[in-house]
C-alpha cells in the first residue's frame, strides 16, 4: 500500500494536473471577451479591496548622503492602522527626475537585503549568493529604487506567528483569507498607494515606473501589474510557474495561494493583464520550489498572449543556470532594453 493514500495529496495531485480550467487560454476563443474574463474572475479571486487611508499621514524621517546615491527614509498609511515603510534611494549619476524602480524581497529577513544590509548572520549568504541587494543595482544602472516592507517581513513582522521565522505571513495571511481578503491584494495595495505617494518626490519621473522581485516578491511583483497600469515594466523572478510544479505540489508559504485560483486558470493566463507592456520573466533552471518544466509551460501561454495583443517581442524569458534566486547579470540588460529603449 502507497503510505500516501492516508493524506490527502493524491487526490489533490490527480486534479492539479488533470483538471479542465474554466478560463484557460485557448487561441481560438474571443481573446477581448476572455481577457474581461480573466480580469473580473481575478478581481474577485484576491478578495475585497483595502480602502485608502483618509490621511495618509506622509513622513519624510531622514535623508542621507551617500557616496554614490542620496537615501530618504518615508513612512505612510496604506490603509487606516497599517503605516508603511519605504527607502528611496537617487543615484547621484545622471539627471533628475529620475526613472524608478520598486524592488521587494522575496521571503526573507526584511527589506534592509535589498539594500545589502546584513542584520542577521543568514543574511550574508542571501545578498552575496543571491544578487538580493536590489536598490544597490537598480541605483548602479542610473535608476531610483524605491525600497517597500512587504506586510509579514522586516519590519512588519507580526508577534502572531509559529515558531522563531524571521517572516510572518502565515498568520495574516490566513486571517486575510477569513476577512474575505487576501495578503496578496494587500501587497499590491500598499504598492500603488506607494506610488501615490512618489508625487511628494519632484525628482522621481512618475511616467517611468517599474517593478521587480524574486521569490514572494517576484509573486506580487506579478500580481500587483495585473492591476497596477502605472507600472510600465514588470520583472518577476523565480515565482512564475505552473502551480503543477510549484505551490499546488510543492511545500509553499500561503501568502502565494489565492483561493479557488486554479479552477479558473494559471499563472500564465493573468499576463494578458500585463500585455502588452514588457514582461520579464526570470527563472533558475535549478529551482526546486518553482521546477523549470512549469516555468516553461506557463511562458509557452505567455508567448501565445503577447503574440495575439500584436507585442510579441515584449516578453522575454530570461533563465539562470542556479537554483531560486535573482540573475543580475543576465537580467539588466534586457531591463534596459525595455525601461529605457536601449
Amino acid at each position: 500500500m502507497n503510505e500516501l493514500e492516508y493524506t490527502p495529496d493524491l487526490m489533490h495531485d490527480y486534479i492539479i494536473k488533470n483538471r479542465k480550467m474554466l478560463l484557460a487560454y485557448d487561441p481560438e476563443a474571443d481573446y477581448d471577451i476572455w481577457k474581461e474574463q480573466v480580469r473580473t474572475k481575478l478581481d474577485e479571486l484576491l478578495g475585497d479591496h483595502p480602502i485608502k487611508a483618509k490621511d495618509h499621514d506622509f513622513v519624510l524621517e531622514w535623508e542621507k548622503e551617500h557616496d554614490t546615491f542620496i537615501e530618504r527614509r518615508f513612512t505612510f498609511y496604506s490603509e487606516e492602522f497599517t503605516r508603511v515603510p519605504c527607502h528611496l534611494w537617487l543615484p547621484k549619476s545622471g539627471k533628475a527626475p529620475y526613472p524608478v524602480v520598486i524592488c521587494l524581497q522575496g521571503h526573507s529577513s526584511g527589506m534592509h537585503i535589498s539594500m545589502g544590509r546584513v542584520k542577521y548572520d543568514e543574511d550574508v549568504e542571501i545578498i552575496s549568493g543571491g544578487d538580493r541587494d536590489f536598490a544597490i543595482q537598480i541605483v548602479k544602472e542610473g535608476y531610483a529604487a524605491l525600497v517597500i516592507e512587504q506586510r509579514g517581513f522586516g519590519e512588519r513582522v507580526t508577534p502572531r506567528h509559529y515558531g522563531p521565522s524571521k517572516t510572518t505571513c502565515t498568520n495574516p495571511a490566513i486571517t486575510a483569507i477569513l476577512l474575505g481578503r487576501t495578503i496578496l491584494r494587500e501587497r499590491a495595495f500598499d504598492i500603488s498607494v506607494a506610488i501615490d505617494m512618489l508625487d511628494n518626490f519632484s525628482d522621481i519621473d512618475k511616467d517611468k515606473i517599474a517593478l521587480m522581485g524574486n521569490s514572494g516578491g517576484g509573486t506580487a511583483t506579478y500580481y500587483t501589474a495585473c492591476f497596477e497600469p502605472r507600472i510600465k515594466v514588470v520583472m518577476p523572478s523565480c515565482a512564475v510557474c505552473s502551480f503543477e510544479y510549484s505551490i499546488g505540489t510543492l511545500r509553499h508559504c500561503i501568502c502565494n495561494h489565492v483561493p479557488n485560483m486554479a479552477k479558473y486558470m494559471d499563472m500564465g493566463e493573468i499576463a494578458c493583464l500585463i500585455a502588452p507592456r514588457p514582461l520579464i520573466v526570470v527563472a533558475g533552471e535549478k529551482d526546486h520550489g518553482f521546477l523549470y518544466p512549469g516555468v516553461q509551460k506557463v511562458y509557452k501561454v505567455i508567448e501565445q498572449i503577447y503574440a495575439k495583443e500584436g507585442a510579441p517581442d515584449n516578453c522575454k524569458l530570461v533563465t539562470g543556470p542556479e537554483g531560486h534566486r535573482f540573475y543580475a547579470d543576465l537580467s539588466w540588460g534586457v531591463f534596459r532594453k525595455y525601461f529605457m529603449g536601449e
